[in-house]
């Protein structure tokens, strides 16, 4: 049976956004998927849609290896 092993990808997750979980191969790209995963869970959850998010992201995220 094959081993998966995730070296050079990292993972973020976040309090304030319930069900954020990303992941990228860079520190940059797992913060863009991040934001963009974080609008469409806050999208479904208000039933509303929202803007075109900034590079500002307001909400704390932790990445790690």
């Amino acid at each position: 049976m094959p081993e998966f092993a995730l070296q050079g990808v990292y993972l973020a997750i976040s309090d304030d956004v319930q069900g954020l979980i990303a992941q990228g191969r860079t520190i940059q790209a797992t913060i863009e998927i991040a934001r963009d995963v974080a609008k469409k869970l806050i999208e479904a959850q208000s039933g509303t849609r929202l803007p075109t998010v900034a590079e500002s992201f307001d909400y704390p995220v932790i990445v790690a290896t």
